[in-house]
Protein backbone atom coordinates (compact mmCIF):
# COMPACT_ATOMS: atom_id res chain seq x y z
CA UNK A 1 0.00 0.00 0.00
CA UNK A 2 1.15 3.71 -0.03
CA UNK A 3 1.96 4.78 2.87
CA UNK A 4 2.40 9.19 3.12
CA UNK A 5 5.06 9.73 5.65
CA UNK A 6 4.14 13.09 7.86
CA UNK A 7 5.63 15.75 7.37
CA UNK A 8 5.15 19.45 7.47
CA UNK A 9 5.70 22.14 4.86
CA UNK A 10 6.11 25.68 5.73
CA UNK A 11 4.29 28.16 2.79
CA UNK A 12 6.01 31.60 1.70
CA UNK A 13 3.03 33.16 3.51
CA UNK A 14 4.09 31.58 7.13
CA UNK A 15 1.68 28.99 7.27
CA UNK A 16 2.59 25.52 8.00
CA UNK A 17 0.80 23.11 5.67
CA UNK A 18 0.96 19.53 5.37
CA UNK A 19 2.59 18.01 2.06
CA UNK A 20 3.22 14.53 1.62
CA UNK A 21 7.04 13.88 2.41
CA UNK A 22 7.88 10.32 0.47
CA UNK A 23 6.03 7.39 -0.76
CA UNK A 24 6.99 3.95 -0.36
CA UNK A 25 5.70 0.24 -0.66
CA UNK A 26 4.60 -1.63 2.54
CA UNK A 27 4.80 -5.12 1.78
CA UNK A 28 1.60 -6.88 3.47
CA UNK A 29 -0.02 -10.43 3.78
CA UNK A 30 -3.18 -8.89 2.65
CA UNK A 31 -5.09 -5.92 1.00
CA UNK A 32 -8.24 -5.44 3.14
CA UNK A 33 -11.24 -4.02 0.79
CA UNK A 34 -14.44 -2.68 1.60
CA UNK A 35 -17.17 -3.79 -0.20
CA UNK A 36 -20.70 -1.71 -0.44
CA UNK A 37 -22.70 -2.98 -3.63
CA UNK A 38 -25.15 -0.51 -2.71
CA UNK A 39 -28.68 -0.08 -4.38
CA UNK A 40 -30.09 -0.67 -8.15
CA UNK A 41 -28.14 -2.00 -10.68
CA UNK A 42 -25.27 -1.78 -7.43
CA UNK A 43 -24.66 -4.99 -6.67
CA UNK A 44 -24.47 -6.50 -10.14
CA UNK A 45 -21.81 -4.14 -11.12
CA UNK A 46 -19.92 -4.78 -8.00
CA UNK A 47 -19.66 -8.34 -8.70
CA UNK A 48 -18.19 -7.57 -11.73
CA UNK A 49 -15.79 -5.48 -10.21
CA UNK A 50 -14.73 -8.18 -7.70
CA UNK A 51 -14.49 -11.32 -10.12
CA UNK A 52 -11.64 -8.52 -12.20
CA UNK A 53 -9.94 -8.12 -8.63
CA UNK A 54 -10.35 -12.10 -8.30
CA UNK A 55 -8.26 -12.22 -11.52
CA UNK A 56 -5.83 -9.65 -10.52
CA UNK A 57 -5.14 -11.71 -6.92
CA UNK A 58 -4.20 -14.70 -8.95
CA UNK A 59 -2.11 -13.40 -11.58
CA UNK A 60 -0.06 -11.48 -8.57
CA UNK A 61 -0.58 -13.55 -6.07
CA UNK A 62 -1.58 -10.52 -3.82
CA UNK A 63 -4.39 -11.63 -1.39
CA UNK A 64 -7.43 -8.99 -1.19
CA UNK A 65 -9.59 -9.71 1.96
CA UNK A 66 -13.08 -8.04 1.42
CA UNK A 67 -15.13 -7.11 4.20
CA UNK A 68 -19.40 -6.02 3.20
CA UNK A 69 -20.34 -3.00 4.27
CA UNK A 70 -24.11 -1.59 4.21
CA UNK A 71 -24.98 2.02 3.05
CA UNK A 72 -27.74 3.96 1.40
CA UNK A 73 -30.63 2.33 0.96
CA UNK A 74 -29.45 -1.24 1.28
CA UNK A 75 -28.66 -0.07 5.01
CA UNK A 76 -32.33 1.87 5.65
CA UNK A 77 -33.84 -1.40 4.88
CA UNK A 78 -31.80 -3.55 7.21
CA UNK A 79 -31.19 -0.71 10.09
CA UNK A 80 -33.69 2.17 9.44
CA UNK A 81 -30.55 4.19 8.62
CA UNK A 82 -28.49 4.97 5.67
CA UNK A 83 -25.35 4.41 7.36
CA UNK A 84 -24.66 2.90 10.79
CA UNK A 85 -21.63 3.80 13.19
CA UNK A 86 -20.55 0.72 13.29
CA UNK A 87 -20.80 0.54 9.07
CA UNK A 88 -18.45 3.59 9.27
CA UNK A 89 -15.99 2.29 11.95
CA UNK A 90 -15.72 -1.11 9.56
CA UNK A 91 -14.45 1.22 6.27
CA UNK A 92 -11.90 3.05 8.51
CA UNK A 93 -10.70 -0.32 8.84
CA UNK A 94 -10.22 -1.25 5.49
CA UNK A 95 -7.41 -0.02 2.93
CA UNK A 96 -9.64 1.18 0.30
CA UNK A 97 -13.31 0.66 -0.17
CA UNK A 98 -15.04 -0.44 -3.46
CA UNK A 99 -18.63 0.94 -3.73
CA UNK A 100 -21.61 0.49 -6.43
CA UNK A 101 -24.41 2.92 -7.14
CA UNK A 102 -26.73 4.43 -3.79
CA UNK A 103 -29.95 5.39 -3.72
CA UNK A 104 -33.48 4.84 -6.09
CA UNK A 105 -36.51 6.33 -7.63
CA UNK A 106 -37.09 9.43 -5.85
CA UNK A 107 -40.91 9.00 -6.97
CA UNK A 108 -41.69 5.82 -5.99
CA UNK A 109 -39.31 4.25 -3.49
CA UNK A 110 -40.57 4.82 0.38
CA UNK A 111 -36.95 5.72 1.14
CA UNK A 112 -37.72 9.15 -0.58
CA UNK A 113 -41.13 9.29 2.27
CA UNK A 114 -38.10 9.76 4.97
CA UNK A 115 -36.77 12.61 6.57
CA UNK A 116 -34.00 14.02 3.99
CA UNK A 117 -31.62 12.65 6.71
CA UNK A 118 -32.44 9.38 6.66
CA UNK A 119 -32.86 8.99 3.01
CA UNK A 120 -30.04 6.84 0.82
CA UNK A 121 -27.62 10.00 -0.30
CA UNK A 122 -27.56 11.04 3.19
CA UNK A 123 -25.05 8.13 4.28
CA UNK A 124 -23.35 8.81 1.23
CA UNK A 125 -22.21 12.62 2.13
CA UNK A 126 -21.95 10.99 5.83
CA UNK A 127 -19.51 8.54 4.77
CA UNK A 128 -17.69 10.64 2.49
CA UNK A 129 -16.97 13.41 5.68
CA UNK A 130 -16.78 10.72 8.24
CA UNK A 131 -14.12 9.28 6.27
CA UNK A 132 -12.03 12.72 5.37
CA UNK A 133 -12.63 12.02 1.59
CA UNK A 134 -11.89 15.67 0.47
CA UNK A 135 -10.59 15.21 -2.78
CA UNK A 136 -12.88 13.57 -5.75
CA UNK A 137 -11.51 12.37 -8.88
CA UNK A 138 -13.12 11.63 -12.14
CA UNK A 139 -11.19 10.84 -15.08
CA UNK A 140 -13.54 11.30 -18.28
CA UNK A 141 -11.69 9.80 -21.53
CA UNK A 142 -12.81 9.23 -24.72
CA UNK A 143 -11.96 5.51 -26.36
CA UNK A 144 -10.88 5.12 -29.61
CA UNK A 145 -13.25 3.05 -30.13
CA UNK A 146 -16.32 4.90 -28.53
CA UNK A 147 -16.17 7.94 -30.32
CA UNK A 148 -19.24 7.07 -32.11
CA UNK A 149 -21.22 7.26 -28.98
CA UNK A 150 -19.67 10.71 -28.39
CA UNK A 151 -22.43 13.14 -28.51
CA UNK A 152 -19.77 16.25 -30.17
CA UNK A 153 -19.01 16.93 -33.87
CA UNK A 154 -15.63 15.32 -35.20
CA UNK A 155 -13.99 18.21 -35.43
CA UNK A 156 -14.39 19.04 -32.11
CA UNK A 157 -13.43 15.45 -30.85
CA UNK A 158 -10.47 15.30 -33.28
CA UNK A 159 -7.77 12.73 -31.74
CA UNK A 160 -10.27 12.34 -28.61
CA UNK A 161 -9.62 14.31 -25.28
CA UNK A 162 -8.49 13.03 -21.76
CA UNK A 163 -8.89 15.34 -18.49
CA UNK A 164 -9.30 14.97 -14.63
CA UNK A 165 -12.01 16.85 -12.83
CA UNK A 166 -10.97 17.63 -8.99
CA UNK A 167 -13.64 18.20 -6.88
CA UNK A 168 -13.67 19.17 -3.40
CA UNK A 169 -15.96 17.01 -1.46
CA UNK A 170 -16.90 18.03 2.43
CA UNK A 171 -16.94 21.55 2.04
CA UNK A 172 -18.97 24.20 0.36
CA UNK A 173 -22.73 24.50 0.08
CA UNK A 174 -23.51 20.85 0.02
CA UNK A 175 -21.93 20.96 3.76
CA UNK A 176 -22.76 24.16 4.82
CA UNK A 177 -25.72 25.26 7.18
CA UNK A 178 -29.51 25.77 6.05
CA UNK A 179 -32.63 26.29 7.10
CA UNK A 180 -36.08 26.91 6.29
CA UNK A 181 -38.10 29.48 7.55
CA UNK A 182 -41.59 31.75 7.04
CA UNK A 183 -40.20 35.21 7.01
CA UNK A 184 -43.22 38.06 6.35
CA UNK A 185 -45.80 35.16 5.29
CA UNK A 186 -43.67 33.96 2.86
CA UNK A 187 -41.44 30.24 2.93
CA UNK A 188 -37.34 31.12 2.91
CA UNK A 189 -34.83 28.86 1.89
CA UNK A 190 -31.07 29.37 3.01
CA UNK A 191 -28.16 27.58 2.11
CA UNK A 192 -25.00 28.54 3.24
CA UNK A 193 -21.72 28.43 1.24
CA UNK A 194 -18.53 28.35 3.16
CA UNK A 195 -14.31 27.27 2.69
CA UNK A 196 -11.87 28.37 4.87
CA UNK A 197 -8.36 28.62 3.27
CA UNK A 198 -6.86 24.56 4.53
CA UNK A 199 -9.98 23.07 2.95
CA UNK A 200 -9.12 24.81 -0.31
CA UNK A 201 -5.29 24.63 0.11
CA UNK A 202 -5.53 20.68 0.37
CA UNK A 203 -7.66 19.92 -2.92
CA UNK A 204 -5.34 22.11 -4.61
CA UNK A 205 -2.31 20.72 -3.47
CA UNK A 206 -3.81 17.36 -4.64
CA UNK A 207 -5.03 18.66 -7.91
CA UNK A 208 -1.42 20.12 -8.60
CA UNK A 209 0.04 16.60 -7.58
CA UNK A 210 -2.22 14.64 -10.32
CA UNK A 211 -1.37 17.27 -12.90
CA UNK A 212 2.35 16.58 -12.37
CA UNK A 213 1.82 12.77 -13.25
CA UNK A 214 -0.21 14.00 -16.24
CA UNK A 215 0.36 17.00 -18.62
CA UNK A 216 1.00 19.13 -15.89
CA UNK A 217 -1.76 21.82 -16.37
CA UNK A 218 -4.40 22.85 -13.89
CA UNK A 219 -7.56 25.02 -14.76
CA UNK A 220 -9.45 26.41 -11.27
CA UNK A 221 -12.82 26.56 -11.68
CA UNK A 222 -14.87 29.15 -9.52
CA UNK A 223 -17.56 32.29 -9.53
CA UNK A 224 -14.92 34.85 -8.36
CA UNK A 225 -16.26 37.99 -10.05
CA UNK A 226 -19.09 37.07 -7.92
CA UNK A 227 -18.49 35.07 -4.81
CA UNK A 228 -16.33 35.90 -1.67
CA UNK A 229 -15.67 31.86 -1.22
CA UNK A 230 -14.27 32.26 -5.16
CA UNK A 231 -12.26 34.76 -4.67
CA UNK A 232 -10.53 32.87 -1.56
CA UNK A 233 -10.57 30.34 -3.63
CA UNK A 234 -8.69 31.77 -6.62
CA UNK A 235 -6.27 32.89 -4.03
CA UNK A 236 -4.78 30.50 -1.88
CA UNK A 237 -4.84 28.00 -5.20
CA UNK A 238 -2.38 30.93 -6.66
CA UNK A 239 -0.42 30.25 -3.64
CA UNK A 240 -0.14 26.55 -3.64
CA UNK A 241 0.74 27.53 -8.12
CA UNK A 242 4.00 28.95 -6.99
CA UNK A 243 5.18 25.47 -5.12
CA UNK A 244 4.35 24.10 -8.80
CA UNK A 245 6.60 25.71 -11.01
CA UNK A 246 6.23 23.41 -13.98
CA UNK A 247 2.46 22.75 -13.65
CA UNK A 248 0.73 25.61 -16.02
CA UNK A 249 -2.29 27.24 -14.09
CA UNK A 250 -5.32 28.60 -16.23
CA UNK A 251 -8.30 30.07 -13.86
CA UNK A 252 -12.12 29.90 -15.34
CA UNK A 253 -15.15 31.00 -14.63
CA UNK A 254 -17.74 27.67 -14.12
CA UNK A 255 -20.06 29.27 -16.54
CA UNK A 256 -17.20 29.11 -19.23
CA UNK A 257 -15.90 26.28 -17.89
CA UNK A 258 -19.39 24.75 -19.08
CA UNK A 259 -19.06 26.33 -22.46
CA UNK A 260 -15.76 25.43 -23.27
CA UNK A 261 -16.23 21.69 -21.86
CA UNK A 262 -18.33 20.97 -24.99
CA UNK A 263 -16.71 23.33 -27.39
CA UNK A 264 -13.05 22.00 -27.20
CA UNK A 265 -12.47 19.52 -23.94
CA UNK A 266 -9.13 18.68 -25.29
CA UNK A 267 -7.73 22.04 -23.68
CA UNK A 268 -8.26 20.68 -20.39
CA UNK A 269 -6.01 18.56 -18.05
CA UNK A 270 -6.81 19.06 -14.75
CA UNK A 271 -10.45 21.37 -13.47
CA UNK A 272 -9.66 21.83 -10.06
CA UNK A 273 -13.03 23.20 -8.65
CA UNK A 274 -15.23 23.52 -5.28
CA UNK A 275 -18.22 21.09 -4.55
CA UNK A 276 -21.13 21.80 -6.13
CA UNK A 277 -19.09 23.36 -9.60
CA UNK A 278 -17.58 19.82 -9.55
CA UNK A 279 -20.40 18.12 -8.99
CA UNK A 280 -22.09 19.70 -12.13
CA UNK A 281 -18.82 19.84 -14.06
CA UNK A 282 -17.98 16.35 -13.83
CA UNK A 283 -21.39 15.23 -14.94
CA UNK A 284 -21.09 16.82 -18.14
CA UNK A 285 -17.25 15.78 -18.79
CA UNK A 286 -18.62 12.51 -18.14
CA UNK A 287 -21.76 12.73 -20.80
CA UNK A 288 -19.20 14.10 -23.94
CA UNK A 289 -17.61 10.65 -23.42
CA UNK A 290 -20.64 8.96 -25.07
CA UNK A 291 -21.65 6.71 -21.94
CA UNK A 292 -21.27 7.79 -17.94
CA UNK A 293 -21.51 4.19 -18.12
CA UNK A 294 -17.46 4.11 -18.70
CA UNK A 295 -16.32 6.70 -16.25
CA UNK A 296 -14.63 6.04 -12.77
CA UNK A 297 -14.29 8.00 -9.63
CA UNK A 298 -12.04 7.96 -6.44
CA UNK A 299 -12.66 9.50 -3.34
CA UNK A 300 -9.49 10.30 -1.83
CA UNK A 301 -8.40 11.59 1.84
CA UNK A 302 -4.79 12.73 3.08
CA UNK A 303 -2.36 9.47 2.48
CA UNK A 304 -3.25 6.07 0.67
CA UNK A 305 -7.26 5.50 1.42
CA UNK A 306 -9.82 6.32 -1.05
CA UNK A 307 -13.26 5.15 -1.83
CA UNK A 308 -14.10 4.18 -5.32
CA UNK A 309 -17.23 4.21 -7.11
CA UNK A 310 -18.79 5.08 -10.87
CA UNK A 311 -19.90 8.19 -11.84
CA UNK A 312 -23.20 7.09 -12.80
CA UNK A 313 -26.30 6.56 -10.38
CA UNK A 314 -28.17 3.49 -9.71
CA UNK A 315 -30.27 2.91 -12.61
CA UNK A 316 -33.20 1.39 -10.22
CA UNK A 317 -34.95 0.93 -14.25
CA UNK A 318 -32.85 -1.96 -15.09
CA UNK A 319 -31.76 -3.41 -12.03
CA UNK A 320 -31.55 -7.15 -11.44
CA UNK A 321 -32.01 -7.30 -15.47
CA UNK A 322 -28.19 -8.06 -16.57
CA UNK A 323 -27.90 -5.33 -18.46
CA UNK A 324 -25.99 -2.58 -16.43
CA UNK A 325 -22.50 -2.01 -18.06
CA UNK A 326 -19.79 -2.90 -15.33
CA UNK A 327 -17.17 -0.69 -17.06
CA UNK A 328 -16.88 2.19 -14.62
CA UNK A 329 -17.13 0.18 -11.88
CA UNK A 330 -14.16 -2.01 -13.00
CA UNK A 331 -12.24 0.86 -13.96
CA UNK A 332 -12.84 2.38 -9.96
CA UNK A 333 -11.54 -1.03 -9.15
CA UNK A 334 -8.49 0.05 -11.48
CA UNK A 335 -7.83 3.01 -9.66
CA UNK A 336 -8.37 1.43 -6.12
CA UNK A 337 -5.02 -0.55 -7.21
CA UNK A 338 -2.69 2.20 -8.69
CA UNK A 339 -4.07 5.10 -5.78
CA UNK A 340 -4.79 3.19 -2.68
CA UNK A 341 -2.48 -0.37 -3.01
CA UNK A 342 0.15 0.68 -5.14
CA UNK A 343 0.05 -1.89 -7.86
CA UNK A 344 0.06 0.05 -11.09
CA UNK A 345 1.37 -3.21 -12.75
CA UNK A 346 -2.13 -5.07 -11.92
CA UNK A 347 -4.32 -1.31 -12.89
CA UNK A 348 -2.45 -1.15 -16.34
CA UNK A 349 -3.39 -4.65 -16.98
CA UNK A 350 -7.08 -4.08 -16.31
CA UNK A 351 -7.24 -0.87 -18.06
CA UNK A 352 -5.61 -2.67 -21.14
CA UNK A 353 -8.13 -5.15 -20.86
CA UNK A 354 -11.11 -3.02 -21.07
CA UNK A 355 -9.91 -1.53 -23.93
CA UNK A 356 -9.09 -5.16 -25.61
CA UNK A 357 -12.10 -5.93 -24.95
CA UNK A 358 -13.10 -2.68 -26.82
CA UNK A 359 -11.49 -2.98 -29.63
CA UNK A 360 -12.43 -6.44 -30.18
CA UNK A 361 -16.16 -4.85 -30.24
CA UNK A 362 -18.18 -6.12 -27.65
CA UNK A 363 -20.34 -4.01 -25.95
CA UNK A 364 -23.43 -3.58 -23.58
CA UNK A 365 -26.72 -2.03 -24.68
CA UNK A 366 -25.68 1.41 -22.97
CA UNK A 367 -22.77 1.70 -25.91
CA UNK A 368 -24.16 -0.23 -28.11
CA UNK A 369 -23.60 0.49 -31.90
CA UNK A 370 -24.37 -1.13 -35.57
CA UNK A 371 -21.98 -4.02 -36.26
CA UNK A 372 -20.96 -4.72 -32.02
CA UNK A 373 -20.96 -7.53 -30.38
CA UNK A 374 -23.88 -7.11 -27.80
CA UNK A 375 -23.39 -8.87 -24.28
CA UNK A 376 -24.86 -8.91 -20.63
CA UNK A 377 -23.36 -7.67 -17.42
CA UNK A 378 -22.37 -10.73 -16.38
CA UNK A 379 -20.35 -11.50 -19.78
CA UNK A 380 -18.59 -7.76 -20.14
CA UNK A 381 -16.89 -8.76 -16.57
CA UNK A 382 -16.18 -12.54 -17.42
CA UNK A 383 -14.43 -11.00 -20.75
CA UNK A 384 -12.36 -8.70 -19.22
CA UNK A 385 -11.20 -10.42 -16.78
CA UNK A 386 -9.92 -13.20 -19.49
CA UNK A 387 -8.02 -10.49 -20.88
CA UNK A 388 -5.96 -10.02 -17.55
Amino acid sequence: MNVYKPGNVKHKTGKVIHRRIEIERVKKMAFKIGVIRGDGIGPEIVGEALKVLQKVSEKYSQEFEYTEILLGGASIDVHGEPLTKEALAAAKECDAVLMGSIGGDTTTSPWYKLPANLRPEAGLLAIRKGLGLFANMRPAYLYEELKDACPLKEEIIGDGFDLVVMRELTGGLYFGDRKTTEENGLLTAVDTLTYNEEEIRRIAIRGFDIAMKRRKKVTSVDKANVLDSSRLWRKVVNEVAEDYPEVELNHMLVDNCAMQLVRDPKQFDVILTENMFGDILSDEASMVTGSIGMLSSASLKEGSFGLYEPSHGSAPDIAGKNLANPIATILSAAMLLRYSLNMDEAADAVEAAVKQVLKEGYRTVDIMSEGMTQCSTTEMGDLIAARI
